[in-house]
């Protein structure tokens, strides 16, 4: 067989069972957009906070761009780090509540990089089973000895690290709020099991930072776990509206990062543009700082209502609500049925999500007013109804 056959082949099977994906081309960013006189509601973009459009961050990009030009050309280690990326780093620190912040080219690349750098081969790593694919990725590559604990179950937790007494070092792990599901973690559990046992600790924010905690710094500072969460993540390409990820932490830890994650040690640091633009994000949350609020009032409203027509919203508790539909063809066929109507939500499937649990994963944005959001449910109930959902 040639490597055009099997690869045929393989697209072939993918297509079957409703997994095949493809590229799309949109003509623009953000959650609401118009073409004439058509108006689009994009209920698939990450960009929480309406920002990725916002005059103000634009401007903070051009402003840097013009500054130090369209790339950082180096490394960090070698002369990549600008007074931009420093700035950005002192900022994201103190938003975060950390010592210390390190920016990496891109969220997955930060958990690719740190948690190979805090365990390896004599380690043990425990992540939730729902766990983002960067993260479990990272562990992959750590060559730690991997175990999964059941989803947002501390006790769970407790007993497999109760058993792995004789792991060198033992890290935990977890999201704050899941991606595809739009929970929440019982982080100050989480903590005290990893306090009670020596684990270090992880929370992956990608979700929450700039809609939780005090001016959108996040669950962890929202607990005030600062202190026992070892390592706060984040994203700047969802809320913020611009790119990159980043971690807040002690110190000492960010020295060890800098030595040992090899996707930062080995990346070209992130251009001056983005950097400036995230710089802009933060000018705007410490403006507006109840923005993730109002996001989560508005996505409150919207959740009850789909819920109350009789969708499958699990136990979202966040501006993502999840319509769990069980299988592909039928999220597939409701996510034509929807674009037909002028609303963009993405059919999610598996590996993505666990077998049997196809979705439309629907984000609300800030770019979505109330009315919107009213609007848009009368439609989604029709399809609803239309696709023998309801």
């Amino acid at each position: 067989m040639t490597t055009q056959d099997w690869i045929e082949n393989g697209l072939s099977e993918l297509r079957a069972l409703g997994m095949e994906r493809t590229l799309r081309q949109f003509q623009a960013v953000g959650g609401k957009t118009r073409d004439g006189a058509h108006e689009t509601l994009n209920f698939s973009s990450n960009d929480y906070l309406g920002l990725a459009r916002s005059g103000k961050l634009a401007a903070a990009g051009a402003a840097a761009l013009k500054s130090y030009g369209a790339g950082a050309a180096s490394s960090r280690l070698v002369c990549g780090t600008l007074p931009c990326h420093a700035e950005l780093e002192r900022r994201l620190a103190a938003f975060k509540g950390y010592p210390e912040a390190l920016v990496f080219g891109s969220g997955y690349m930060a958990n690719l990089g740190v948690i190979p750098a805090l365990a390896g081969r004599s380690d043990a790593i425990f992540a939730d089973k729902l766990a983002h694919a960067s993260l479990v990725d990272g562990a992959i590559l750590s060559r730690a000895e991997l175990k999964r604990f059941r989803h947002n179950d501390p006790r769970h937790l407790s007993e497999l690290l109760a058993s792995e007494q004789q792991a060198r070092r033992r890290l935990v792990i977890t999201e704050s709020v899941f991606s595809m599901d739009g929970d929440l973690a019982p982080l100050e559990e989480i903590a005290e099991a990893c306090s009670r046992h020596g684990a270090m600790l992880l929370v992956d924010e990608a979700h929450a930072t700039g809609i939780f905690g005090p001016g959108g710094s996040g669950m962890v500072r929202e607990l005030k776990l600062e202190s026992r969460v070892d390592i706060s993540m984040g994203t700047m390409s969802k809320a913020f509206g611009a790119y990159g990820g980043f971690v807040a932490c002690s110190a000492p830890l960010r020295a060890w990062l800098v030595n040992r994650a090899r996707s930062f040690i080995f990346s070209t640091a992130l251009p001056p543009a983005v950097a400036g633009a995230a710089a802009g994000a933060l000018d705007t949350l410490e403006s507006n700082p109840g923005l993730g609020r109002e996001l989560l009032q508005r996505a409150q409203a919207f959740r009850l209502r789909l819920k109350e027509a009789g969708f499958n919203t699990g136990v979202s508790a966040s501006q993502i609500i999840p319509l769990i539909v069980g299988k592909n063809a039928r999220a597939l066929a409701l996510a034509e049925r929807l674009g037909a109507s002028g609303i963009i939500a993405v059919a999610i499937r598996p590996p993505t999500v666990p077998e049997g649990t196809a979705r439309i994963r629907l984000s609300v944005t800030l770019d979505h007013s109330p009315r919107d959001l009213e609007n848009a449910a009368d439609r989604i109930i029709d399809a609803g109804y239309k696709e023998g959902l309801l």
